[in-house]
């Protein structure tokens, strides 16, 4: 199945957790985890419209790695798979 956000939406795909802390303690998969805070995008909508009707562009685009907040987007699971729909005000950085 195929997801096209709409307006100013972007469809993440989260990006898994290092398994090691940084102490070097390994965590088991049985461990309650934080949700993550960066991913994948994986399709962005066509823009915000502003007061005047004109679209404002998503500064994001497909394939960027981005940071976003921990409870801003929505969880998702399309083919088994899970994502999160997140508003562009819920991104903070593109990961370089």
């Amino acid at each position: 199945m195929k997801i096209k956000p709409l307006a100013d939406n972007i469809l993440i795909e989260p990006l898994e957790q290092d398994e090691q802390t940084e102490g070097g303690i390994i965590l088991p998969k049985t461990a309650e985890k934080e949700r993550p805070e960066q991913g994948k995008v994986v399709a962005v909508g066509s823009g915000k419209k502003d007061s005047s009707g004109k679209i404002i562009p998503i500064e994001v685009k497909e394939g960027d790695k981005v940071l976003f907040t921990k409870y801003g987007p929505n969880e998702i699971k399309v083919d088994n798979k899970e994502y999160l729909i997140a508003k562009q005000e819920d991104i903070l950085a593109i990961l370089e």
